[in-house]
């Protein structure tokens, strides 16, 4: 399947449009493995079996295992979720952003060398630094929009005056993705969470494709913001753009004991209800 066919087919059989985040800090870790970076691929493995049920995705960071040495976890760590949850698509939080043949080596790395579903792009450097990551049939590629971070508004919030109508940054980059960029509709955007109108405005020139919304749970997105802002029903009930929200340190760390695995089932089984709860709300 397609990374578009395995995401609806996870938010239809999970329910959800839950992605968790798999940002592993040894330094967080449960107390019994607190610091020791040889236990990354155990503690994602964990809160991965806790959680596989209700998601629409999972979202493992790349920094994380790459500040470690750890790949070989992530590694070890993808073939897992493939086993255990094999509907589910993972996207890989690369944020990658380079042209012609470093951009070819990427796209190999993201989905030949961790087989990542999908794969989160800077649009920075034009069409050519995303090209190459389309030419993996199915495979997805997330441009970076309008981000949650408050240095967003450094390039994001400017006006191109060189661009019929003036729009501001982050609307050019909706309008390509949704458009001339979107060849063989492998495209989707990443808005932050904490901008509730944004979200709404980027639905609006982009109202076909996924959105990947990091922001809510310790970032201080609210959930039921972002989903009336950027979720629209088709006529039959479906996602008319698929929204996924994800939460990292919210579900990883709900707690440092031993129960840290059901703890973190719990804080996702609550963000998926409500997301689903104001899904109802906004049809």
């Amino acid at each position: 399947m397609t990374f578009l066919d395995m995401l609806r087919t996870a938010e239809r059989q999970n329910g959800s449009m839950l992605c968790v985040g798999l940002d592993p800090d040894p330094t967080k870790f449960p107390d019994r493995i607190k610091g020791d970076s040889n236990k990354i691929y155990d503690f994602c493995a964990a809160i991965v079996d806790a959680t596989a049920d209700l998601v629409s995705s999972f979202k493992p960071q790349i920094a994380y295992f790459a500040a470690h040495r750890a790949e070989g976890q992530l590694e070890r760590l993808m073939e897992h979720m493939r086993r255990v949850a094999p509907h589910v698509p993972i996207i890989l939080d690369a944020k990658r952003g380079d042209i012609g043949s470093t951009a070819e080596q990427y796209a190999i790395e993201a989905f030949e060398r961790y087989g990542a579903d999908a794969v989160t792009l800077s649009p920075f450097m034009g069409w050519d630094s995303v090209a190459p990551y389309l030419q993996h049939h199915g495979k997805g590629a997330f441009l970076l929009c309008r981000t949650s971070n408050p240095g967003g508004d450094d390039l994001q919030n400017q006006r191109l005056a060189s661009v019929e109508g003036q729009p501001l940054l982050y609307e050019h980059v909706a309008r390509l993705a949704q458009g001339p960029w979107n060849l063989n509709g492998q495209l989707g955007l990443v808005v932050g969470a904490t901008y509730p109108a944004e979200i709404e405005r980027v639905r609006e020139l982009a109202p076909t494709l996924p959105l990947l919304i990091p922001g809510v749970g310790a970032q201080g997105g609210d959930a039921v913001a972002t989903v009336k802002a950027g979720w629209r029903a088709n006529a039959d009930g479906s996602s008319a753009g698929s929204v996924i929200v994800n939460s990292s340190r919210a579900v990883l760390y709900a707690s440092s004991g031993e129960d840290h695995a059901a703890a973190a089932r719990q804080v996702a089984m609550q963000t998926r209800d409500t997301l689903e709860a104001a899904k109802a709300q906004s049809r």
